[in-house]
């Protein structure tokens, strides 16, 4: 026993347990796959039917009924090119935020590292982006997508920060439903406010016309409002020389994707500590 490093027990090493966990997490996400579309007559296509409905219904309301599309080329990319990052955040933010309460029957049985079960809520999540990944190139193929390096950089780092900024607030949210069911309620409230908190079905600079610098700078520093704005970079301003009323955000590149980045990583360190400190009362909580 000599060298041997005791730990309490139900308490792990944090997100580092995750890879040394590989295999358990492929397992977690291939049934929590599976569980998704039990009984489904048409499974993972619904991951195409969803997106696409929500899409016409966004289209029509803001397009057609707003006039958003008259002023700019290729509306329905820039739409699309949001919805996607939303989805992408909200499915992986909501799962994860319920995630150990909804495999508590599993946790209290066993012990197997707590963090597998949020990580693996993103992969999942992961699974029904790409396919809307998929129909969103393909349009932008359509209209004539011509992007540059910048352009691809843009699309990866904005993955990154929704990827990152969706694991650290499902660690939190994931711990705090555990003590109190209010959480999930909280949970709906970001994932309803999150899409017209960030340039999604509008443009940015209807912001910046109503709002005073020091709200704007905030509006900015939201990790959501950078990964939106960096698709459209990266998927809709390549189909068009002419941005009409949108045009890259000040510092896009040089302030605000870094400052996206590390509050996105400073979010999941804080989430992995304070799961880490509570892990150990799941079982009994739940």
């Amino acid at each position: 026993m000599t060298g041997t490093t005791l730990a309490p027990p139900g308490k792990g090493r944090g997100l580092s347990d995750v890879w040394r966990n590989s295999y358990l997490l492929r397992l977690i996400v291939r049934k929590e796959v599976q569980v998704r579309y039990r009984g489904s007559v048409l499974g993972i296509v619904w991951s195409y039917i969803k997106p696409a409905i929500q899409f016409v219904v966004f289209y029509i309301a803001m397009g057609v009924f707003l006039g958003l599309n008259k002023g700019m080329p290729n509306y329905a990319v820039y739409l699309f090119s949001g919805i996607v990052v939303m989805n992408f955040f909200n499915e992986a933010f909501g799962n994860a935020a319920r995630s150990i309460v909804g495999n508590g029957q599993l946790i209290k049985k066993i012990y197997l590292p707590r963090e597998l079960f949020p990580v693996s809520s993103l992969w999942v999540a992961i699974v029904h982006f790409v396919p809307q990944l998929v129909v969103l190139l393909i349009a932008c193929f359509v209209v004539g997508w011509r992007p540059g390096p910048l352009n691809l950089l843009s699309i990866a780092s904005g993955f990154v920060i929704i990827a990152l900024f969706s694991v650290g607030l499902g660690l939190l949210f994931t711990t705090a439903n555990v003590f109190f069911r209010d959480a999930e309620n909280i949970v709906d409230l970001i994932a309803m406010v999150a899409t017209w908190a960030s340039p999604v079905l509008y443009v940015r600079t209807m912001v910046r016309d109503v709002s005073p610098a020091w709200a704007m700078n905030l509006y900015l520093a939201n990790p959501l409002t950078v990964a939106v704005e960096l698709f459209h970079y990266g998927f809709w301003a390549p189909t068009t020389d002419d941005l009409g009323a949108w045009h890259v955000p000040p510092h896009l590149f040089s302030v605000w994707t870094p400052v996206a980045l590390a509050l996105s990583v400073l979010l999941v360190l804080v989430g992995d500590a304070i799961f880490r400190r509570h892990e150990g009362h799941f079982a009994q909580e739940l």
